[in-house]
């Protein structure tokens, strides 16, 4: 049976309505399941459980915290005082259990409710086939406030029609106090409600899809907010609802929060309605890359995806370097997919997303004439999604973007052509291209790519000239590969290659001689030039002048 981290669990409940002990593990024990324990209940066995204890408070709970542990309980969650804080913390870990101090506002059928939700949905994911929550291109609602709190720049919460909160983002900031209400009571305060409705903030969230913006209201405590209607059709689903920032100070929204709110709740609206009917997978993640793959039997998949199998498409891939820790891989491009989800989803209603290869891959098909690498709205969207992932995950992504494509039978093409652009920019990521680009920008690249392709898996074809520059480099701690490729690069110019070096023309000229003499190989014939240049090159991607 699979179980779920603790941490994960209970991811936004600390530090809101909980606080955890120890906080050392960053994932903790792994949880099996939720019990509730009162003083008069028979204590069974609660292996892997997280044991919620009620009817007992403080030093009351002492005993029913020892016996929980006895059963082999993973954590307990106990509400108590100021004075019972520390010795009920003692005595877990005495116990080797983890303990979670349940704030005294908190009410425990609310809290349940919440762990049983999370509960379930981890299970779903971990069975056969998935679930509604298992979802590889789609977003869980807390993880979905957790990006668009990403690109917004705010602090978010996401509401159903009643108000009720059913996704929020972590924050280290000062929160005010319509959000802590909010949290507090898993529903927007009624007060607050009613003056949301007399500003008439309430209505012109119903009235379509656009962004309202709030104004702060300091005297009742209330920060800035932008706010957007969740919305399937003409149907009115809920809200999200973006805080300002401050801390201490008030920091302005993202430059394009707006536009990336939008996106946001078309995907708020896609999990809602699946939660409500059960319903699969909406996002057919495994069919969409059958289509990138030229695996698929077109019109069945497109059917299937709700697509036009003759509508024009085009391809956008986002890649970066391959972590070799597999979860730290997992995890990063988990983000990089919720970051490029909902910039896709507002540039594009029925954007697809979805991963394969180590790579994220987003599909948007019908799009308009002029689509492609060279529309500025496009290019702009993507340019910012790799800038935000590249500060969640501290990597550096890269996005290549096909031309469009006339039909989805084509996918598969464009898809490769994708692959191209990104592998070129991956070769250039230490040079002037940009982190965003098509095929047409990087023809010189491609080509050299290729070339270079050939020449490392035909290494015979390589001079036992430049052969000989490396191993008279290895054996003497030298320099020559790298002053031979600085003058390559510099054609010619010794001054401009002894500057990029920082040494003297005359220290490079004799590093030059030095390199013919290992070498035999004659500078001065442009095609030898060429030949030594292209097998420097490779040595160079390959890490060899580091």
């Amino acid at each position: 049976m699979h179980g779920t981290p603790l941490g994960q669990l209970l991811d936004g409940i600390v530090g809101t309505l909980a606080d955890l002990h120890p906080m050392a593990p960053a994932e903790g024990p792994q949880i099996l399941g939720m019990a509730i324990l009162d003083p008069d209940d028979e204590v069974r066995d609660h292996r892997d459980e997280l044991v919620l204890i009620i009817g007992a408070r403080g030093r009351e709970a002492l005993p029913l915290l020892r016996a929980a542990a006895r059963s082999r309980a993973a954590a307990v969650a106990v509400k108590t005082g100021p004075a019972a804080a520390v010795e009920l913390a003692d005595a877990a870990d005495a116990a080797g259990i983890a303990l979670l101090t349940v704030g005294p506002q908190v009410r425990w059928d609310q809290l349940a409710s919440l762990l049983r939700e999370r509960l379930e949905a981890a299970e779903l994911v971990a069975r056969p086939g998935g679930g509604p929550a298992s979802d590889s291109s789609g977003e869980t609602l807390f993880a979905l406030a957790e990006a668009t709190a990403l690109v917004t720049g705010g602090i978010v919460s996401i509401e159903d029609a009643g108000n009720r909160v059913l996704g929020y983002s972590r924050s280290d900031d000062a929160v005010d106090e319509l959000r802590r209400l909010s949290i507090l009571g898993w529903q927007g305060p009624e007060s607050y409600m009613r003056m949301l409705r007399e500003w008439g903030v309430l209505d012109r969230l119903r009235d379509g899809e656009h962004v309202v913006r709030v104004d702060a209201r300091p005297e009742l405590g209330v920060r800035a907010r932008l706010a957007v209607g969740i919305r399937a059709g003409s149907r009115y689903l809920g809200t999200i609802w973006v805080q300002e920032r401050f801390a201490p100070e008030a920091a302005p929204f993202a430059e394009r929060a707006e536009e990336a709110l939008i996106g946001a709740a078309r995907l708020a609206a896609t999990e809602i309605l699946r939660r409500r009917t059960g319903a699969g997978p909406a996002s057919g993640g495994a069919q969409l890359v059958e289509l990138l793959t030229g695996r698929a039997n077109t019109d069945l998949v497109a059917g299937r995806l709700g697509l036009d199998p003759s509508a024009a498409a085009i391809v956008i891939g986002f890649g970066g370097p391959i972590e070799p820790d597999v979860p730290v891989r997992e995890l990063q491009h988990d983000q990089l997919r919720s970051v490029v989800s909902v910039y896709a989803t507002a540039y594009h209603r029925t954007a697809l997303i979805t991963v394969h290869d180590d790579r994220v891959y987003a599909v948007l098909s019908g799009v308009r004439p002029g689509a492609g690498p060279h529309d500025p709205t496009l290019r702009s969207w993507v340019r910012d999604a790799v800038e935000v992932a590249r500060q969640q995950t501290e990597v550096i992504w890269w996005a290549g973007i096909s031309d469009p494509v006339p039909a989805l039978a084509e996918l598969s093409g464009a898809r490769t052509e994708v692959d191209r652009v990104l592998d070129a920019l991956a070769r250039s990521a230490r040079g002037a291209h940009p982190s965003v680009a098509g095929l047409s920008e990087l023809r010189t690249e491609l080509l050299l790519g290729e070339l270079l392709d050939v020449l490392a898996a035909r290494p015979e074809l390589g001079s036992p000239g430049v052969s000989a520059l490396v191993a008279d480099d290895a054996e003497r701690g030298g320099v020559l590969v790298e002053s031979v490729l600085a003058y390559l690069d510099a054609l010619g110019d010794v001054r401009t290659a002894a500057a990029g070096l920082h040494v003297h023309p005359n220290t490079l000229r004799h590093r030059l001689r030095r390199a013919h003499a290992v070498s035999g190989v004659d500078l001065d014939q442009p095609r030898e030039r060429l030949a030594c240049h292209l097998q420097l090159l490779l040595i160079h991607s390959a890490g060899g002048t580091e």
